[in-house]
């Protein structure tokens, strides 16, 4: 089993904020492979399918950003998940909008959602999708992860969800095929 966790914000005002792009990628995902979220389990909508013979679990915390290590914690512990097979989708205001990179592990720099993961899972030997949403050095970082997506960048992040969906598939496929 495979786990994927996207993070966001859970109430529909932060829908189409900088901050929310982990749950974006992961409805994006779940559609591109016939994942329906229909359970409320782990503090989480969790959406479960099949993805080249392995089970996947899509997660979405129903925590507040900064509390995500809650829903994500409760999942790995209670299904004893080995850390090699959970990832977790966020906004990264770091590197530039559009753009996507892959962790195998590693610190939570700046994101308070991932510190709160490395803190409740007591490791940061997990994987990680970034994706770029930039920064506007004219406000306060907090400012801008909770603003809405511009024009611009929407665009930019329209074009990269194909690109998410295949880095999340080829995630799957390895790390199963690690484990047989």
């Amino acid at each position: 089993m495979i786990v994927i966790v996207g993070l966001g914000n859970p109430e529909k005002k932060y829908d189409n904020t900088y901050h929310n792009i982990g749950f974006r990628c992961v409805d994006y995902f779940a559609n591109a492979n016939n994942i329906q979220f229909t359970k409320k389990k782990y503090n989480a909508f969790v959406g479960e399918g099949i993805i080249g013979g392995n089970k996947v679990v899509v997660l979405k915390p129903l925590t507040y950003m900064n509390l995500s290590g809650t829903s994500v914690s409760q999942i790995v512990n209670q299904l004893k998940l080995p850390l090699e097979k959970l990832i977790v989708v966020y906004d990264d205001a770091d590197i530039p909008c559009g753009t996507l990179r892959f962790r195998k592990q590693g610190s939570a720099g700046t994101h308070n959602g991932m510190r709160n993961i490395v803190t409740m899972l007591g490791s940061t030997e997990f994987s990680r999708l970034r994706v770029g949403i930039g920064k506007d050095d004219r406000m306060p970082i907090v400012d801008y992860v909770l603003s809405r997506v511009n024009a611009v960048n929407a665009e930019l992040i329209d074009g990269i969800m194909p690109k998410v969906n295949e880095a999340l598939k080829q995630f799957v496929i390895i790390i199963s095929n690690k484990s047989n």
